[in-house]
């Protein structure tokens, strides 16, 4: 964690800009023109037009061995090939989803004085914020988010958790619990077609309920020049894999493929998996860590919400 107690320079929030109704963006979020994403009528904004693969985790616990080992074949082929792909029949509450990414809407309408009561620092990140370097002057992204720390118990604050709307802060505890659960799941599935014990990797990353669990909300503004700029740069995530509840419609996750960008298209009530970097250290990179990045629109906000199932912060990888 970055030891910087606050930021080198004031932080100005992506959604007031997005709502003073500007024409223009500042020149902060323009990217320079070899990163800007390319917008096609026939593919909503990728250069390749396909999309990654679909798993029903339900049939991992089917009668029908043949149908369990296909599907964990999948998933083999999925983490191989891609480093992505979205489960559906995932035991976590479709109610749930949808209640956990409306309250998370009627945080980021809040009058910005609420807000700003959970301002982040560079610290730590926890909190409300607006931009992840902290580099004076460095290229900005077009989005605001939420950062905050679920597991270990340890590290968990409630307290920095939103109070308003009243219902958040059950919410964000009744979802990362179950989020977990999945993760977990995973976890075996994972160390099970390495050859490995299905706990192998869980102990890997300090053993059930000891691993590190956090989530970002991310909130991505209408924008008025979005050929212009991103939501999120091209990046891996640098853990162990990320639980991604995407916005049902809007389009905007874009995956790193064959050399171009693959806009995903969300499939109703599913998470989208992606592959961290210490997950493919550890499976000695049969598992790939794949670079995405985030395009924005100009007539719909969107959110989403990025658990991020990672070892625990002295575990030795």
């Amino acid at each position: 964690m970055n030891c910087l107690q606050s930021w080198p320079e004031p932080v100005v929030r992506v959604q007031h800009l997005s709502e003073s109704g500007i024409t223009s963006i500042p020149d902060r979020y323009v990217k320079k023109p070899s990163d800007r994403p390319v917008f096609l009528e026939s593919s909503i904004g990728s250069e390749l037009n396909i999309n990654m693969p679909v798993i029903n985790m339900a049939n991992l616990y089917s009668d029908d061995v043949l149908l369990q080992q296909k599907t964990a074949d999948l998933i083999v082929d999925a983490c191989r090939e891609w480093g992505f792909f979205q489960v559906v029949n995932h035991g976590v509450s479709h109610g749930l989803m949808a209640r956990s990414r409306e309250v998370w809407r009627e945080f980021f309408k809040l009058p910005p004085e609420e807000k700003q009561k959970y301002a982040n620092e560079p610290r730590t990140y926890e909190g409300y914020g607006s931009r992840l370097g902290v580099e004076k002057g460095i290229s900005l992204d077009w989005g605001d988010y939420f950062f905050l720390n679920y597991l270990p118990i340890g590290i968990r604050d409630q307290n920095k958790w939103p109070s308003l709307p009243f219902s958040c802060r059950e919410l964000i505890a009744e979802y990362s619990e179950e989020v977990v659960k999945l993760g977990g799941k995973l976890m075996k599935i994972f160390s099970s077609n390495l050859g490995l014990r299905e706990y192998y990797l869980e102990e890997a990353f300090g053993g059930e309920g000891n691993m590190s669990g956090c989530m970002r909300v991310n909130y991505y503004p209408k924008c008025p020049q979005p050929d212009l700029t991103l939501g999120l740069s091209p990046h891996s995530d640098p853990g162990g894999f990320t639980i991604l509840s995407p916005d049902e419609n809007v389009s905007g996750l874009q995956v790193r493929r064959d050399g171009g960008w693959v806009t995903v298209d969300p499939m109703p009530n599913a998470f989208i998996i992606n592959i961290g970097d210490q997950l493919q250290i550890l499976s000695n990179s049969k598992y790939k860590s794949v670079e995405h990045r985030v395009i924005v629109n100009s007539a719909k906000e969107r959110l989403s919400l990025a658990f991020f199932y990672n070892p625990r912060g002295d575990m030795l990888i």
